[in-house]
């Protein structure tokens, strides 16, 4: 049985930490500090055995150097940028990752908009999605474009209601502020805020979250929301033709007032 637990790392980062209940060997996702992978690591008495990659940003790489060093067979699976000097394995949309000694297989997404060449994985039930969906909300655009990013999350929005999505910072409070001044009337997100706000008391993550959860209150997933397109249109103060122009203008509302 597949196991899959957070490492905290830096101010609001998560790093998955996945393994077999019964094997010796695990698998990191985005390990932007080596130090906390490999507290983890001895901790659990395990070796690592592969390294999932979504993006170029530092604080998901930056610690791949220095755990090839601690374990030089490791394999390092990303996506197909100059930026990633690091990786054994380039991984295109649909390709099917194997990693060793999990027993899963994990189908790679293309999900561009955050960044240029982002990638996510998908398996066992979970998706490990880096900084394209947030828990509640989605990631800025950098070298990506607001078409791609929203594409992307209507990829994802398409997959099982189930998924459990596994983001990689510690967002969601924020994001749950931003959702209530966008459908204020929203139970939903007042329901999700509550039981958030109680989680991060405990000093428990928020993530990873359902996909039927993210449909119900996420606002970068309800576009197409009559409510939804109503607030954004109010504040940003003209009429917006297209879910796509409804997206752009609701991210930019985001970036501008609430980042």
């Amino acid at each position: 049985m597949l196991g899959i637990n957070a490492i905290p790392a830096f101010d609001d980062n998560y790093i998955w930490l996945l393994r077999d209940s019964g094997g010796t060997r695990a698998t990191v996702v985005d390990p932007g500090d080596e130090e906390p992978v490999l507290a983890a690591l001895e901790a659990q008495g395990l070796k690592l055995g592969a390294i999932l990659l979504t993006h170029h940003h530092y604080d998901h790489i930056g610690g791949v150097e220095a755990l090839r060093v601690a374990f030089p067979k490791v394999r390092v699976f990303g996506p197909e940028d100059r930026r990633i000097r690091t990786f054994t394995d380039m991984v295109h949309e649909g390709d099917a990752v194997r990693v060793p000694d999990l027993g899963e297989r994990f189908q790679v997404l293309e999900v561009p908009g955050h960044t240029s060449t982002h990638i996510a994985y998908l398996g066992a039930g979970a998706l490990f999605c880096g900084d394209t969906l947030f828990a509640a909300g989605c990631g800025r655009v950098f070298d990506g474009t607001f078409d791609q990013l929203a594409a992307s999350l209507g990829h994802i929005a398409a997959l099982p209601a189930e998924t459990l999505c596994y983001c990689a910072h510690e967002y969601t409070l924020a994001n749950l502020e931003f959702a209530s001044r966008v459908e204020p009337e929203s139970t939903a997100v007042a329901q999700r805020k509550q039981a958030v706000s109680s989680l991060r008391k405990s000093g428990r993550p928020s993530v990873p979250s359902r996909l039927s959860e993210e449909l119900a209150t996420n606002p970068f997933l309800r576009t197409g929301v009559p409510a939804v397109r109503a607030s954004v249109e109010a504040t940003s103060g003209k009429s917006l033709a297209t879910g796509a122009e409804v997206f752009k203008a609701l991210r930019r509302w985001k970036d501008g007032q609430y980042d």
